[in-house]
């Protein structure tokens, strides 16, 4: 159906949705309700634009609609100042999504790596399903379906309240949905230190059927030399000791090549990032710009992060499905197994229900180093 195209080439068929939006003047996206709140300036003038605060513990409820339908855009911004308690407010904040009337999320992440924002940090994205705008305008434009129900909550697990939260969640509804489609997933991993000649995995225990859509990668680098030699395995469908799909190299994965090298007038060698609408390499940098006084001229170990979206290239599967990546260098003498600090983003599409997610890591087991 064409409900799913929402494209140049479709804009325009006209279908029978019902447009809606929710933030917190509307906070049911109901139809004719929207900024009724008074502030100075008198009635329905801008009096409710945010959450004053979420404090610590708290978990907000940002939507909660009735279904069938289909979130189409997700806008949020946090603010932008942060103190010596609170260096890393987006692995702070939880992330989460529910459909229809499971007890188990669908989505748990740190609300910056979902954003494709890792390490606590905060940076420019330009891709197509996710964009990172100056001061921290999170935006998603996955497609998140629902048939009875939709939920999605952020969790303050910081010491401190999270003020004035901003939030603006668009979505159609339909009197049906095509009988194939499938929920949005994604799940956030960590392993501080790999384990050598053992691949780090992306996701496993994924039962039932779908189509992987996406990698986001944060990646500390704990050891000299190269560290982009590691393929990227997609096991399904019955897969046991090798994979269906192998890949060539970690910067190969994600669209670069040849270490992502630059150069510059005098001749030396330095990676280059980019941004383009499938694949990306937005940031870079051994100094943690989270952190204020008196830890801002702390050095870390080189933190790079990726993207790949898999929209044009869906890996489909059956049955089940599950993704690791190598952890393996290279240097004058040739390849060598490494090990480095890797957090990643999975997303896929998949028919419910699915396996409920491990625990999430603790908030400190979450920091970058």
């Amino acid at each position: 159906m064409h409900i799913f195209m929402n494209g140049l080439s479709s804009l325009p068929l006209m279908n029978s949705g019902k447009s809606r939006a929710i933030n917190a003047e509307n906070p049911r996206g109901e139809k004719g309700a929207g900024g009724q709140a008074s502030s100075i300036l008198g009635k329905s003038r801008k009096g409710a634009p945010c959450l004053p605060e979420i404090k610590p513990g708290e978990t907000a409820v940002l939507a909660e609609i009735d279904g069938p339908g289909i979130i189409q855009h997700i806008w949020f911004t946090v603010i932008n100042k942060t103190s010596d308690r609170n260096p890393f407010v987006l692995r702070d904040l939880v992330l989460r999504m529910y459909w229809d009337d499971e007890e188990n999320p669908s989505v748990e992440s740190p609300l910056g790596d979902f954003f494709c924002c890792g390490f606590g940090q905060s940076y420019t994205v330009n891709s197509m399903p996710i964009a990172v705008n100056p001061s921290r305008g999170l935006n998603s434009y996955f497609a998140l379906p629902f048939r009875k129900k939709a939920r999605i909550t952020l969790e303050n697990q910081n010491e401190e309240p999270i003020p004035s939260f901003f939030y603006h969640i668009d979505y159609c509804l339909y009197d049906e949905l095509p009988a194939e489609t499938a929920y949005f997933h994604a799940q956030w991993r960590r392993q501080a230190i790999t384990e050598k000649g053992v691949d780090y995995v992306i996701l496993d225990n994924v039962r039932g059927k779908g189509h992987y859509i996406g990698t986001f990668m944060a990646l500390s680098a704990l050891e000299r030399y190269w560290w982009g030699e590691g393929e990227v395995k997609f096991y399904f469908d019955g897969d046991t000791d090798y994979p269906t799909i192998c890949g060539t190299g970690l910067e190969d994965y994600f669209g670069g090549s040849w270490s992502f090298a630059g150069y510059d007038e005098f001749n030396n060698m330095h990676e280059t990032q980019y941004c383009t609408p499938f694949l990306g390499y937005p940031f870079h940098s051994t100094r943690n710009s989270a952190v204020t006084f008196p830890y801002h001229d702390d050095y870390t170990p080189a933190m790079r992060s990726f993207y790949r979206w898999h929209i044009l290239d869906p890996i489909r599967f059956e049955e089940n499905l599950k993704v690791t990546v190598q952890q393996i260098g290279v240097n004058a003498r040739g390849l060598f197994e490494r090990q480095d600090d890797v957090s990643t983003v999975a997303y896929w599409y998949q028919a419910e229900p699915h396996v409920p997610f491990g625990p999430l890591l603790p908030r400190m087991e979450r920091w970058p180093r």
